[in-house]
């Protein structure tokens, strides 16, 4: 026999006002810790809430005050480690300062996070949070008009709209070049996910290439892999790039998943790193550290990105840019 489920009745503001014996404003400002009101009255209501189980609705309490406490993210993925790192940073700070984040995923797609980014606005956010600069032309009006504060995440390479906090991913493409051409190398290829989907990787990409042509040592070949970054990909990527080009001497990854499937693919196939082929990969996960040669990448500032962005929002900081640069660590793979 099916026994229908039947959801109980809401709790609403005006039982716990009964219940406290106070007005159902008192209530909103106790639970908003906004206004005047004794520690007496908030004892009662905080007793009230907790006899009654009453979980306010922050959403509607966003409707209807002039100040939302909600912070929205529209990010790029969860799978890749770097947009979780940069919600921790945020997180911490949003928290002390009694504001909520709230998330979704465009799977680097342009015209879902436009989607996105208008159903987020919907609610009233006090800011928005995105990934880099490249927006649709309906993402950017409708941002522009949101009269929201608006952050762009991890990328300093055009003009923000409002703050921004990040560094230079084309910096990071020719200080990557800068490295492999110092230490020698001049057969050098690329493996990489779709670069019209990631637009940070591929700045990264093109300043890692200008670099490469202005040291007379342009790219030789190249792999790009469709669909996100793994480490799978970046193992096939690497089989396929060397079985068409054989006499490289270093491989650069779009990033540290990719490289870490390349290095795997070294370990099977009797490889040496780096004599044979060293590896350079890029966001300075902890998993390259741990590897039994360290990865030579460039560490990105995530969790301070995240970190320093919800700063600027609750303390209302005027529109501007923040750069916190990056770090290459030189490994043991190049």
């Amino acid at each position: 026999m099916t026994v229908e489920f039947k959801h109980q009745p809401t709790v609403t503001l005006a039982e716990v006002a009964d219940a406290a014996g106070v007005g159902e404003s008192t209530v909103s400002r106790v639970l908003r810790n906004y206004g005047s009101f004794s520690e007496k009255t908030r004892d009662r209501v905080m007793a009230a809430v907790d006899r009654l189980g009453y979980v306010p609705n922050r959403i509607a309490g966003t409707l209807a005050s002039t100040g939302s406490r909600l912070v929205a993210f529209v990010i790029p993925s969860l799978s890749n480690i770097v947009f979780p790192d940069v919600l921790r940073g945020a997180s911490a700070i949003l928290e002390e300062s009694g504001y909520q984040a709230v998330f979704s995923v465009t799977d680097y797609d342009s015209q879902r996070e436009e989607a996105l980014a208008a159903a987020m606005l919907a609610w009233r956010p006090a800011a928005v949070m995105l990934a880099g600069y490249e927006h649709t032309d309906g993402t950017l009006k409708i941002l522009r008009a949101s009269g929201c504060r608006i952050v762009e995440l991890l990328d300093l390479d055009g003009a923000a709209l409002d703050l921004a906090v990040g560094f230079s991913n084309l910096a990071a493409g020719r200080a990557s070049a800068e490295f492999l051409l110092r230490r020698g190398y001049r057969r050098i290829g690329y493996v990489g996910h779709d670069l019209n989907r990631d637009t940070r990787a591929g700045k990264r990409f093109s300043g890692f290439c200008g670099t490469l042509g202005a040291g007379d040592a342009p790219l030789a070949d190249r792999e790009i892999l469709a669909g996100a970054s793994s480490v799978e990909n970046g193992r096939l990527g690497l089989e396929r790039l060397l079985d068409r080009t054989p006499d490289l001497d270093a491989v650069y990854f779009s990033n540290d998943d990719m490289a870490l499937g390349g290095y795997f693919h070294c370990l099977a196939r009797g490889i040496s790193i780096p004599s044979q082929l060293a590896i350079f990969g890029y966001n300075g996960l902890d998993i390259g550290r741990a590897m039994p040669q360290p990865l030579s990448t460039i560490r990105t500032p995530r969790v301070a990105t995240g970190k320093v962005a919800a700063q600027l929002v609750v303390t209302n900081a005027p529109p501007q840019v923040v750069d916190l640069g990056f770090e290459l660590i030189e490994g043991a793979t190049a």
